[in-house]
């Protein structure tokens, strides 16, 4: 069995956290190059261009690419052959946050209590949701989750007879709802099925994905791709300044679920999109 340190975590989890505010992932990079090209909007070409520039000089100044440096959000795969000794998976996970917000000079987005308000002054607690698998790695995936595309996240129970165009309207008027809040653009990821907390989950996980990266059912593959098709034709565009850029790409991921139920959920993520892993 193969053993990991929970101060192996503690540092792993201190360099995703500083990593996802200062390095956006190529395939995003590469999502605003291929905008740029695309883009109609003469204003909205020049805004994509400013959060490319954006996110060169983050990465060049190891600097936070946004203010809002996000809750961070742990999607653990625990092998059933690793054993983690020295502690708590949890506190490794908790302190090292802790620690990366400090080097990183992120900024303390997190409070103690939803009423209360009062801030926790270090960016923890983390979520974490933790799936066993086989094998004897630990993978460890953050997402570093701004609050303004977090806010304009929606989750319905639909009746079946909603079906398909029940869903689909859902999912349009959510990103049509967001419109410039959510700081597009925007990728949406969208759960179908399971239950009340199962379709939420899935839908943020689905955000994992790289762009351009489809379910591997090509049914569901050919709705992301119609769907991705019809967020841009809302006219939002690049941070809500108009354009054909609204959404860099729409993520599905269905469940079965109950015969009286139809749950669906969008988890909108902004330009921004903090996302790294690490497996140890």
């Amino acid at each position: 069995m193969k053993e990991i340190s929970v101060e192996q975590i503690t540092e792993q989890v201190a360099n995703l956290c500083k990593l996802a505010s200062y390095d956006l992932n190529d395939d995003m990079l590469q999502a605003f190059e291929a905008s740029i090209g695309k883009e109609k909007s003469p204003v909205g070409k020049d805004v994509l261009q400013q959060l490319l520039d954006n996110a060169e000089i983050a990465k060049r100044e190891r600097m936070p690419m946004c203010q809002d440096t996000g809750l961070s959000v742990f999607y653990i795969e625990l092998g059933y052959d690793c054993r983690i000794i020295g502690g708590s998976l949890y506190d490794a996970i908790h302190e090292g946050v802790r620690i990366g917000s400090d080097e990183g000079l992120l900024r303390h987005s997190v409070v103690t209590d939803p009423l209360e308000r009062k801030n926790s002054g270090d960016n923890a607690p983390a979520v974490i949701h933790v799936e066993m698998t086989d094998g004897d790695s630990l993978r460890i995936r953050l997402s570093a989750k701004g609050g303004g595309s977090e806010n304009m996240s929606r989750m319905a129970m639909l009746k079946p007879s909603d079906g398909f165009e029940g869903v689909e309207k859902f999912v349009l008027d959510t990103v049509e709802l967001a419109g410039p809040n959510a700081c597009p653009p925007m990728i949406v990821g969208v759960g179908i099925g399971g239950n009340f907390e199962q379709v939420a989950y899935i839908a943020k996980k689905s955000l994992f994905r790289h762009v351009g990266e489809r379910n591997l059912n090509e049914r569901i593959a050919n709705i992301e791709r119609d769907w991705l098709d019809k967020c841009n034709r809302l006219g939002i565009g690049p941070q809500g300044m108009g354009g054909t850029t609204t959404a860099f790409d729409v993520k599905v991921e269905v469940k079965p679920c109950h015969i009286a139920s139809l749950p669906v959920a969008v988890n909108i993520q902004c330009h921004a999109s903090r996302h790294k892993e690490v497996t140890i």
